[in-house]
């Protein structure tokens, strides 16, 4: 072997593959040569009239070149999109994506076996920064940061009208309040520190903003990618590549249409600059059970996002809140509604956290399944008499509580409504079809109601999934009957009992007021003994 000091060490691989020409890049120090090399392979293929494939090693980081990146994932396409400096990009890297997807049958909607309407389970994460670290506002203005953390605390609805199904403080974006107990107390100590740092005279520094942040912002296992609000790239010393300057807001779930993801954008964009021009401070909330027990329901989410539209409006941003309205009829889709002696009684989905399960023994070694057996429903009744009218699930009083505005009165309904062989109390049986009477307690009976099934009502089992969005409609729709509520009387002073429900009788009757147990406003079928 002859030595050969200042060779390259490096070289350009070229071969014929399957009737293509296959150009491999070697790995080279500086982004610059890269492009000098693309040209020459560029010029190559165009003076032979040769199209080429580009295989090899990418080009070494330079805030210079964007890019974006498609990578497959498990049942999803992940493409992370190169970043957008105007409102007129960003509409075009959305609808140009879109129109590219759906030109080869991708989509960003599954519809489920029963007809159900939901997302792919991929994330529609947006990113925030500058062209640099320097440049970007998060760590040029730490207030921002600390602004846009206190007021999505302050708001779950922002977190649970735009979230997957897959949340709670085992899913991949969970919220600062629902991990750790003791979070929001240490995140307060951060936000002072973050604070007295910013009115010292050398000011915060951009590490300040990763040490003061990093342990806090993550899931119950200490993952700091899994957070609601991901600095990974913030300002991290472990490598350039953390250094960027960036926030990840990972708690958005990829739309059903292009449009939404904009809406989505539009309203991050005008918080941004709400908070730039006014930052938002306070205590954060201990909302506790209250977080799931009302924010969960749409009737409370949507009313929170609309005092945030209401803010938006007060700071002179218009936005509007039909832009919304998608996002409402998505998330929480009505599943039926029906007219029983003056009351309207209406039944929406809600949102139900899955958790993931201990570990089990499968075939691959040990898995961790995810817990997606229970279902949660909102009921809406107008038009009770106060003192009069009742509602009840499978012969269980419903805890009926005010709404945000006007006569209605809301509560959630958990239930189980599948019956895998991995789940939490797998002892429960499936609750489905659930009955939903309205009671007119001077009577002593129930006057009308409804009946929702979790599958088809006649047992059927569908065999394919729904091959396009009329069918799905058609099979949501078959699943809820507006008739067979409960003939006889009904036993009013039964329901006293604490076998049939936590509260006492009086706070399920339309008018009174329910009592402050754990969750108030759920009635949890699973805690309900039936009698013997």
């Amino acid at each position: 072997m002859l030595p050969a000091p200042g060779a390259p060490t490096t070289a350009l691989c070229v071969e014929e593959r399957a009737g293509h020409v296959c150009v491999f890049l070697p790995p080279l120090p500086d982004a610059a040569d890269t492009v000098v090399l693309l040209g020459v392979v560029e010029a190559a293929a165009a003076a032979t009239g040769t199209p080429v494939v580009l295989e090899g090693y990418p080009p070494s980081g330079d805030h210079r070149l964007r890019g974006m990146s498609v990578t497959p994932d498990p049942g999803v396409i992940e493409v992370n999109v190169h970043p957008a400096a105007s409102w007129a990009e960003l509409t075009e890297i959305n609808q140009t994506l879109d129109t590219a997807a759906r030109a080869i049958g991708l989509a960003t909607e599954t519809f489920g076996m029963d007809g159900t309407h939901t997302g792919t389970g991929g994330g529609g994460h947006l990113t925030l920064g500058g062209p640099s670290s320097a440049d970007s506002p998060l760590l040029r203005r730490p207030d921002l940061l600390v602004s846009m953390l206190t007021y999505w605390q302050h708001h779950p609805g922002l977190t649970y009208l735009f979230s997957g199904r897959f949340i709670g403080p085992t899913s991949q974006a969970p919220r600062a309040d629902e991990g750790r107990a003791e979070n929001l107390y240490e995140l307060e100590i951060a936000f002072a520190e973050l604070a007295a740092l910013a009115e010292s005279p050398e000011g915060a520094r951009p590490w300040h903003v990763d040490r003061a942040l990093r342990h806090l912002l993550t899931d119950i296992t200490g993952n700091t990618h899994r957070s609601e609000f991901c600095i990974d790239k913030l300002f991290s010393p472990d490598s350039d590549r953390g250094r960027l300057g960036l926030l990840e807001l990972r708690g958005f779930e990829m739309p059903p249409h292009p449009d939404m993801s904009l809406v989505q954008a539009l309203l991050v964009r005008s918080l941004v600059a709400r908070f730039w021009d006014a930052p938002y401070t306070g205590p954060l909330v201990r909302w506790g059970t209250r977080l799931h027990d009302s924010f969960l329901l749409p009737e409370f989410a949507l009313a929170d996002v609309a005092d945030v539209v209401d803010d938006l409006n007060g700071h002179g941003i218009a936005f509007s809140p039909a832009w919304l309205d998608p996002f409402a009829e998505f998330r929480f889709p009505r599943l039926g509604s029906v007219d029983v002696s003056g009351v309207h009684l209406e039944l929406r989905l809600a949102i139900e956290p899955w958790h993931v399960l201990g570990e089990e023994v499968s075939g691959g070694g040990t898995a961790r399944y995810v817990d997606s057996s229970v279902e949660r429903l909102q009921v809406k009744v107008t038009g009770a008499v106060p003192g009069r009218h009742a509602v009840t699930c499978n012969g269980v009083p419903v805890p009926l509580t005010r709404a945000r505005s006007g006569d209605a009165l809301v509560a959630g309904i958990r239930f189980r409504a599948w019956a895998p062989p991995s789940a939490l109390h797998p002892t429960i049986g499936v609750h489905s079809p659930l009955v939903l009477d309205v009671v007119d307690t001077w009577n002593g009976r129930a006057v009308g109601g409804c009946t929702y099934h979790v599958t088809h009502p006649g047992g059927r089992h569908y065999e394919t999934f729904p091959v396009n969005a009329g069918e799905a409609e058609a099979r949501r729709g078959a699943r809820f009957v507006p008739e067979g509520h409960t003939p006889g009387p009904v036993d009013v002073a039964a329901w006293q009992s604490s076998a049939m429900h936590p509260s006492p009788a009086s706070s399920l009757i339309a008018g009174t007021t329910a009592d402050a147990g754990e969750y108030p406003r759920t009635l949890d079928l699973r805690r309900i003994r039936p009698r013997r």
